[in-house]
């Protein structure tokens, strides 16, 4: 798909989806220097909430936005400042059905909500109501659209911080650029890692995405099956990265084939009965040494059992791996998980976007009714508090 010229990529309709998705390692570059021009004024916008206390930070957002907090987060709680922030990622849609379950009131609060294009009907009912319910919250807007909602609703806000990544603001039906520009602006905003090693990993991710691109014939091959069925596990902050990988299947095919995720040791527990002989397993494999055992152990398992078409593991070459089906990254210095996966979704991405042609659909348009559509529609929002 990445060789193919225009018209080509126009005739199957994946022109919109392939070049957002070949672009990403451009984009992160972009994203760095846009977090460097945000840094200091992030640090001083959050100076008063921090002086009140622990702040809670919630990572709010739908959908593909709503697994940017759920990828981050994990990573964030062992290596940004935890005595100053909590982290919690919320869904928007949690946030406006039920706050209280969500929110509490006299916390010191940051609501970062992710956002494509900002106007997501949840995406502006969950500021409205965290505004009613918590008493010290302020607001960090990191989307890709400066004409959404989102932002201009915001601009005159002094409690509302607003960062934009336009260039990440996706056409295609599905959420690529903006997942990973959105997520490593958040983990580098919160990281406490030098910016030495920041722009280093920085680097590193956007040369392993260009791999991606490189060797996308790899990927094609562990599609050249009568595959039906397709799973993706991970640990730690990779459990977000296997739900985000498995939307991507769900929506790019319209549901034509069946999708789980899990993390790595969860899936034994019932989830593990997805699998059967029309099934590739997905493993993104951790560079944590201790945590990479529990990812190796089901990939171990699984292919041991069977009971897949295929097993599969996407990893960094290290001191232990595994040794069978796999997407390997070599030579490059081992990737913090956060870090890592930025190039590890563009894997997913491209099997995503390889599967949607292989069942004859069209990536950039996948749902032709429009049941389901690029921005969320048919939402009520209940007034809240009246």
């Amino acid at each position: 798909m990445f060789e193919k010229d225009i018209e080509e990529l126009k005739a199957l309709g994946a022109d919109i989806t392939t070049a957002e998705i070949k672009q990403q390692p451009e984009l992160w570059r972009d994203a760095y220097n846009i977090y460097r021009e945000n840094k200091d004024a992030v640090e001083a916008f959050l100076a008063d909430l921090t002086d009140a206390g622990r702040v809670t930070v919630v990572f709010a957002g739908a959908g593909t936005s709503d697994y940017v907090g759920d990828t981050v987060a994990p990573y964030l709680r062992r290596v940004a400042d935890t005595d100053a922030f909590n982290f919690m990622p919320v869904a928007t849609t949690d946030i406006v059905s039920a706050p209280l379950d969500f929110l509490r009131p006299d916390d010191p609060t940051l609501l970062v909500s992710f956002a494509r294009s900002g106007n997501s009907p949840e995406s502006l009912a969950a500021v409205d109501v965290a505004r009613k319910v918590v008493k010290n919250i302020k607001f960090l807007n990191i989307t890709c659209a400066p004409e959404g909602k989102l932002a201009v609703e915001s601009a005159d806000d002094p409690r509302a911080y607003t960062i934009l990544i336009p260039r990440a603001n996706d056409k295609g039906f599905a959420m690529t650029g903006s997942y990973s520009c959105m997520s490593l602006i958040t983990m580098l905003l919160f990281d406490r890692s030098s910016e030495e090693d920041k722009a280093a990993w920085v680097e590193t991710a956007a040369k392993m995405g260009e791999e991606v691109v490189a060797r996308e014939a790899e990927i094609a091959d562990f599609l050249d099956c009568g595959f039906n069925r397709l799973t993706y596990l991970g640990s730690g902050a990779f459990g977000g990265l296997a739900q985000e990988s498995q939307l991507k299947i769900l929506e790019l095919a319209r549901g034509l084939v069946a999708t789980s995720w899990d993390t790595s040791m969860g899936y034994r527990h019932g989830p593990k009965s997805f699998v059967d002989d029309k099934t590739l397993v997905f493993v993104f494999v951790n560079n944590d040494a201790y945590t990479r055992q529990y990812d190796l152990d089901i990939l171990e398992e699984i292919d041991g059992d069977g009971i897949a078409m295929k097993t599969i593991a996407v990893q960094q070459a290290g001191e232990t791996g595994f040794d069978h089906a796999s997407f390997t990254f070599e030579g490059y210095d081992a990737l913090p998980e956060g870090y890592l996966a930025l190039p590890f979704v563009m894997v997913g991405q491209t099997v995503s976007l390889l599967n949607s042609v292989r069942v004859g659909n069209k990536p950039d348009t996948p749902s032709p009714t429009g049941t389901v559509n690029r921005v969320v529609k048919g939402v009520t929002i209940h007034p809240y508090g009246e």
